[in-house]
């Protein structure tokens, strides 16, 4: 194969305040699994930079858990569907496809033998089923509450029990199979948000927005006791979850804590405080082996300490909302990747290890565009909220000095020698030095899209939605138009020249990428021909004889400058959505982001 795919790093979990998120926990206690759009994304608990990613839904996901055998994934969304897949096999083939309730699916829960699914959540004629995962037929009905069901599980022992916890304050209880409603518990005064018998079936607990954890006996449902008293914790409890010997369980709450308890004592044990901004919420759980896991609002995974509960032993960053632009910087012999997502955050990962974090401080506070890096060794960033940013690499954090306000919305900026920046905003072109305005254009003429400084730091490529490259040579201080325009095919998209100068690279919405030689005045090298719908993004290999293409025809291609038949073709590099950046880290290694928000790696061989 031509390419191989070496290294995914993953989204984090999509989070919406107020709103519980499930984690599930593979059986074999290695992976765990979560959901971001419409993808499942399953991630080894020791390594997350190990993952894989799950897109066969045609809706936005809201669950996952595994088949107490671990062969299998249950997984739902938002339009009330079940898919039951395979989880040994790289394809994740589909076994079974249900559509059990007609809305939105909040919770899913195996019987021990693997062989029943109920499933639960917002419904128009029902809010909850059980089935027969290989026929489909029931096994007993979900009744007893008037609104959308939030939780459910059944005891992993017989005889079967099953338990909900719902929106109307109340949580039911069921005895089976086929499962027959026996009675209502009413001891919560607000939502019910998760419900979770002990992993031995002795005890289940129910946790509700009114901060109280309640105890009840696992085979006839009697209350035995609430946790800590009159209330557990000060906020809303989203979710709780059983240590494996059935002593301890951990709750995840609005007040932005992580409560240990001993169960049998109706006692906190340690308390985790994760911060105290609103994004240190905390709406998820899971207890797998020696590993406690919680969810922030902000989609961070935190892997608490018992020893050292104000300070996690490992916290997972990265991107919740979709990549819009991706860069490699290396430094002291390593790569690294830095990406600028939808909300204005910028993360940056070990091209190696996947580690990674985010910089420190106020950013931007809108879309980030375009970044590039400068001689400096900072990364200049242009952002939908109208300004350039210079940060330090070094110092990982951005600066409230280093900020340059455009007056009007930047799409795109390049960095040249010498400090020198050039953004193209709405109608105007801006060139900078040292971070300060020097120069403006305005009543261009034609509508600028991007703009690049050639390496040599003479020239500024414009490309518009004309279908033309205007040049403008960089005098002292000012933008030259010197009258000389290159012709593209169509409105232009994206451009780069390759890293030692000598070439222009630009595509354009008629599907076509062109190559300028820049000695031979800019005389056209080569045209490519491969994409079926607009490319949107271009990259330059560190070679300078390839260069790469991602199209919102989901296809990346990588062309050969000096011969345009010989090209590498990757299909569905991720999936649902196109490549919205590119780049390289060596001439064999090419990144790759997309709107999933996650980062992917591959290997390229010619």
């Amino acid at each position: 194969m031509p390419y191989d795919l070496k290294h995914v790093f993953a989204s984090l979990p999509q989070m919406e305040r107020g709103v519980a998120k499930v984690i599930g926990g593979d059986p074999k206690g290695n992976n765990f699994l979560y959901t971001n759009g419409k993808c499942v994304i399953i991630r080894n608990i020791d390594n997350p930079a190990i993952a894989d990613i799950y897109t066969e839904h045609a809706h936005p996901v809201t669950v996952a858990k595994y088949a107490p055998s671990g062969f299998y994934i249950a997984s739902g969304d938002a339009s009330g569907k079940i898919r039951i897949w395979d989880t040994t096999q790289k394809e994740h083939l589909l076994k079974y496809e249900y559509t059990p309730i007609s809305g939105k699916v909040n919770d899913i829960a195996w019987t021990e033998d693997s062989k029943r699914i109920a499933v639960v959540g917002d419904g128009r004629e029902k809010f909850g089923s059980v089935f027969l995962w290989d026929s489909g037929s029931s096994v007993g009905e979900v009744s007893g509450h008037s609104k959308l069901i939030n939780s459910v599980d059944i005891r992993q022992k017989r005889p079967y029990r099953l338990v909900t916890g719902s929106d109307d304050t109340c949580a039911s209880f069921f005895e089976g199979p086929p499962f027959k409603f026996k009675f209502t518990l009413r001891d919560h005064s607000q939502f019910v948000n998760s419900v979770r018998f002990s992993p031995d079936g002795n005890r289940f607990a129910t946790a509700g927005a009114d901060g109280q954890i309640v105890i009840y006996d696992g085979t006839k449902g009697e209350l035995i006791s609430p946790l800590g008293g009159e209330k557990a914790h000060s906020g809303g409890i989203y979710a709780i979850c059983w240590s494996p010997d059935s002593t301890q369980l951990i709750s995840a709450s609005g007040d932005k804590t992580v409560k240990l308890w001993d169960v049998g004592a109706g006692t906190a044990v340690t308390t985790f405080k994760m911060g105290n901004e609103v994004m240190d919420q905390q709406l998820g759980c899971l207890w797998q082996k020696d590993h406690l896991l919680s969810i922030s609002l902000s989609g961070y995974i935190n892997y608490l300490d018992k020893n050292n509960p104000d300070r996690p032993i490992r916290t997972i960053k990265g991107h919740t909302k979709s990549i819009q632009c991706l860069t490699v910087h290396k430094s002291e012999g390593r790569a690294y990747i830095y990406s600028g997502s939808h909300d204005g955050h910028i993360n940056y990962w070990d091209a190696e290890t996947g580690k990674n974090d985010c910089f420190k401080g106020k950013g931007h506070s809108n879309q980030v565009s375009k970044m590039a890096f400068n001689e400096a060794n900072e990364l200049v960033t242009c952002s939908m909220d109208d300004t350039l940013r210079y940060t330090s690499i070094s110092k990982k954090e951005y600066s409230a000095s280093d900020v340059v306000k455009m007056d009007f919305q930047p799409k795109s900026v390049s960095a040249g020698p010498g400090g020198l920046s050039l953004a193209v905003c709405i109608g105007q072109l801006v060139l900078l030095k040292d971070k300060k305005k020097i120069f403006t254009l305005d009543n261009l003429g034609y509508e600028a899209e991007v703009g690049v400084i050639h390496p040599g730091g003479a020239t500024a490529a414009v490309g518009g939605t004309d279908g033309k490259v205007h040049l403008y040579s960089i005098q002292g201080n000012t933008l030259k138009d010197e009258g000389q325009t290159l012709e593209a095919k169509g409105s232009i998209t994206d451009m780069a020249y390759s890293n030692d100068g000598a070439y222009l690279a630009v595509i354009d919405d008629k599907k076509v990428a062109t190559t300028y030689t820049v000695a031979d005045g800019y005389s056209v090298k080569n045209e490519f021909y491969g994409h079926h719908a607009k490319p949107v993004t271009l990259a330059w290999s560190p070679d300078n004889e390839h260069f790469a293409t991602g199209g919102m025809d989901m296809m990346v291609y990588i062309w050969t400058v000096g011969d345009a038949d010989q090209r590498v073709k990757l299909p569905d590099t991720h999936r649902l959505h196109h490549v919205s950046g590119l780049a390289w880290i060596d001439e064999h290694t090419l990144v790759t982001a997309s709107h999933d928000a996650s980062v992917k790696q591959w290997t390229i061989t010619y």
